[in-house]
């Protein structure tokens, strides 16, 4: 029996696809082995959403390589789809897969064993018509939440981005193949899923199909507790859909909305199709529909020409709306994008600057929230027993993404339990009783 090893870089949407292209490995016999183990195969699925990602991605191949120079060596993803030239230079990879054919993973493998030939399936997918591809999972890596890939593709092209040039335009998932992916998953003991893509909020527009339907849909599958959402677009945000969502009661109050930069000026240079005000009001809409809703964000500093005035005006603007969580992105600049020959590059002591003092105000904001919920009772699905402060726990989350943690001598994985909230055992976790 052969043996297979898969390592996996950036988003959950390749993390979806990477255990995809793992279970197909499987049905075709191969043995899976961790990624610091011998392997007959050695696949990558890379990342370029930064040029650290891109080295990560170099790093990896080449590492595979040296573990088994026999091994047949596979990168795919996004660093081999946008830097298809350089990958099939490099003598570390042995076989190129680009974005929308990874189901050919094994037909390749087997192809490449046999004559040695054929290492380039990279297809143009910036101006060839693409359809959706499909995977499928039965089970993930996770043993209580499943993430499930039901978009790709991305139209929104902000300068910054190459992430619409590695990943193509928007595509969706069939309705009836995500709800047959979700039955299987609940039937297999997962009680809590997570929808993403590349850019969910596009769901369903060239289908005739919308992400509302969607959730409402996988909302009715029996054996599914708690339905979270992958990144949304705060125009994605409107009183109707705040108001449906908080109708179901398995939708989890839990909203990762896009920010990038609280300065309008900043946004426009971004190509982000929103103004602060804008972003302001979705967040407010959540509010008023979902009791005290977890919203996170990511945030860019040091984006070409941002000034500290532009600077400060995020700063004020994020203490305003008052996040969860924020993920905090120095700028970086990525070749073939806009943003990449804009004027007025910050450098990188003040984006390192900047970037702190958002860390800084971040930690407080994350803190004064999960502070709100001590004295509460609240629904917790469990996970795995951890060590903490040298005490055993059983730690999971609430259906705001407040990790928990309680004393137990029961087996509590994959349990939902209800109990009252005492204190924090840490700035990030909050006590059981």
């Amino acid at each position: 029996m052969k043996k297979a090893a898969l390592h996996n870089l950036g988003c959950k949407v390749n993390a979806y696809e990477t255990e995809a292209m793992q279970q197909m490995l499987e049905n075709a016999g191969y043995e899976i082995v961790p990624f610091q183990e011998y392997a007959d195969v050695y696949i990558i699925n890379t990342c370029s959403v930064t040029n650290m990602a891109d080295r990560k991605s170099r790093q990896m191949l080449h590492r595979a390589k040296a573990k088994n120079p026999d091994a047949v060596v596979v990168g795919t993803g996004c660093y081999i789809q946008t830097k298809e030239e350089e990958a099939l230079k490099d003598t570390a990879i042995d076989i190129v897969i680009g974005n929308n054919k990874k189901h050919e993973l094994v037909e390749r493998i087997e192809a490449f064993m046999k004559n040695h030939k054929d290492r380039d399936d990279v297809l143009d997918i910036n101006h060839e018509r693409q359809e959706y591809e499909e995977l499928f999972l039965s089970r993930t890596a996770e043993h209580t939440r499943a993430f499930i890939k039901v978009q790709d593709g991305c139209n929104q092209f902000c300068s910054y981005c190459i992430i619409p040039y590695a990943r193509g335009r928007v595509r969706s998932r069939k309705l009836e193949h995500v709800v047959k992916e979700v039955e299987r998953l609940a039937a297999n003991g997962y009680k809590e899923i997570v929808l993403t893509g590349i850019h969910l909020s596009s769901y369903g527009t060239d289908l005739g199909d919308n992400l509302l339907h969607l959730i409402q849909e996988v909302h009715k599958i029996d054996g599914i507790e708690r339905i979270r959402l992958g990144s949304l677009e705060p125009r994605l945000v409107t009183e109707d859909f705040a108001k449906e969502l908080s109708g179901l009661s398995k939708i989890c109050p839990h909203f990762h909305l896009s920010l990038q930069s609280g300065c309008d000026a900043t946004l426009q240079r971004m190509n982000r199709k929103y103004t602060a005000e804008e972003y302001a009001h979705a967040c407010s809409l959540l509010r008023d529909a979902f009791d005290h809703p977890a919203i996170t964000t990511d945030v860019i500093v040091g984006f070409p020409g941002e000034t500290e005035e532009e600077f400060q005006i995020t700063k004020e603007f994020l203490a305003q709306i008052h996040f969860y969580e924020m993920h905090i992105f120095k700028y970086s600049k990525r070749q073939g994008t806009k943003a990449a020959v804009m004027p007025d590059q910050v450098s990188e002591q003040e984006k390192t600057n900047r970037s702190a003092q958002l860390i800084e105000l971040g930690e407080k904001m994350s803190k004064e929230f999960r502070q709100h919920y001590i004295g509460s009772t609240q629904d917790v699905l469990f996970e795995e027993e951890n060590e903490i402060d040298g005490k055993t726990y059983f730690t999971g989350y609430t259906r705001e993404y407040v990790k928990v943690a309680v004393e137990s001598e029961e087996n509590l994985s994959n349990c939902l339990k209800s109990g009252k909230l005492t204190g924090m055992l840490n700035d990030e976790v909050l006590l059981m009783d």
